[in-house]
This record gives C-alpha cells, structure tokens and sequence, in this order.
C-alpha cells in the first residue's frame, strides 16, 4: 500500500483549509495512495485566541466533512483528518474522521486530552470515551489516535490488539524545548514496540513544528517533512510487516495484557 502524509499550515477559516485537504487528496490520488493522513486541525485552527474554536466545530455531516466526503467519490484513497465537532455544554470533541469513495468511515474522538506543558486542552474540549477505532484500507487495518495520544503507548496497543497494522497520527504538535526530539522518539517508539507502521502527520506553521514522517515496523523513518507544506510518501509492505513481526516477536513474547476500559476522569486527575 502506498502511504501519503500531508502537512500544511491551518488557518483560521474552513473553506481555505478544506480547498488544502481537496489539493492534497487530489495529489495522494493521482499518486496511487491507499491512505492520506492529514493534520489535526485540518477544520480550523485559531492560534491566538483558541476559544474560538467552539464557534468554528461543525457536526460530522457539516460542510467540511461533506466536501472531504464529496471530493473522495470515486477514489479508493481513504483519507484522515483532524476536525471538531461540538459536544454540548460550549465544549467540542477533537475528531479524527476517515472517509473513501464518498462515505464516512469511522470516526475517533481523542482520548488523551493535553493538559501538559501549560496547556489546557480539556478546558474547551470534551474526550472521547469509546473502543479503540480501526478501520479497513486497501486490505490493510489502521488505527486512529492524534497527537497527545501517541506519548500513551497503551492507546498504540490497544489498537494493534484490534488489528492495526499501520497507525495513523494526525497531530498538531507545539513548538517547545526538546518538543520536536519528543514527536521524534514517540512515534518511533510507537511504530518498533508494535512492529506496525506508523503515519505521523503534524500541523506546520508559526506554532507547530510539521515533522511529518512514516515509520517502518523495526523503527526505521521512510521519509520525513521539515517545518513546510508537502506531501510525502512511503510503502507498507505485507512480507516486510510479516518479516519483522518473526524477527522481533515483541506482540507474540509479551506478558502483560492491555485493560482496554477508560478509567473516570476523576481518577486520572
């Protein structure tokens, strides 16, 4: 399976964010992708004055997701990206949506909330609370999860134990001391200590550091971005994702099972 990452800096307004997305699925097609993984904050993304975005989240058969759905029509490229959609209480949910051939896939509402490094993600937004997702693409099984979640290495376990074998990452990961080296080692973690790919896309721009990458099942990086829009590409390959899984059998020696119930936010406060 051919894989596509795309980055881009956000914007404010949705419908110069979605003509973005359009441009890159239109480009991941031509190219044969299976799977684009796009950024986090593919909608709408307000830097200053992040209050805002309760105002911007649309539902998932809102303008935003009808057109990925309606520029997807006849493609066989499934297509990741981050949105939010409102949760009631002025609270949003951060979504990941996957959508192909002009249908709605799955949809993942992010788990693990960033509360760290001064942020107050959980001030605004509402988590999700449901089953690891997976979906089917191209014959192979990817699990969703967006940026904070990929520091949980349980989340990336929980998934492979459903039967991912490629996970994607959209992100938006903020610029910080030692932040980019974070992102790094994270995803690569994740991808060798499940032997799976893992197709990380982060949002650029004047606040997020981009380095977008795809990771092979033994932790090598296939190709990476910088801090600039582009699209990269790499291949999952079945005997090479098999090869490793014999080599180093780290799912089939471990000891120790993943509970997969969400513990109460009470409890993880």
């Amino acid at each position: 399976m051919r894989i596509a990452v795309g980055q881009f800096a956000s914007t404010e307004d949705w419908q110069t964010n979605l003509k973005t997305c359009v441009t890159l699925m239109d480009e991941a097609a031509e190219g044969g992708a299976g799977l684009l993984v796009l950024p986090e904050d593919s909608l709408a993304l307000f830097i200053d004055e992040p209050d805002r975005i309760a105002g911007a989240a649309q539902p998932l058969d809102g303008p935003f997701v009808t057109g990925l759905r309606a520029r997807s029509e006849g493609s066989r490229t499934a297509v990741v990206a981050g949105v939010h959609e409102p949760a009631g209480d002025g609270k949003v949910h951060n979504t990941l949506v996957a959508v192909r051939d002009g249908e709605l896939l799955a949809a993942y509402r992010k788990v693990h909330l960033y509360d760290a490094f001064g942020a107050r993600e959980s001030d605004r937004v509402a988590p999700g609370d449901g089953e690891p997702v997976v979906v089917d693409c191209d014959g192979w099984r990817i699990g969703l999860m967006t940026c904070y979640d990929v520091r949980f290495p349980e989340m990336a376990r929980l998934l492979v134990d459903a039967g991912a074998e490629v996970l994607a990452v959209p992100a938006a990961w903020v610029r910080g001391p030692a932040k980019e080296r974070h992102w790094e080692v994270m995803v690569t973690a994740r991808a060798l200590e499940n032997t799976c790919y893992v197709a990380a896309s982060g949002e650029c721009g004047r606040r997020n550091i981009g380095s977008s990458m795809v990771v092979d099942p033994l932790g090598t990086v296939r190709d990476r971005l910088g801090d600039r829009p582009g699209l990269l590409w790499a291949i999952a390959d079945r005997e090479e994702l098999a090869e490793a899984r014999r080599a180093l059998p780290v799912l089939a020696d471990r000891r120790f099972r993943v509970d997969p119930s969400i513990r109460p936010l009470k409890e993880t406060a």
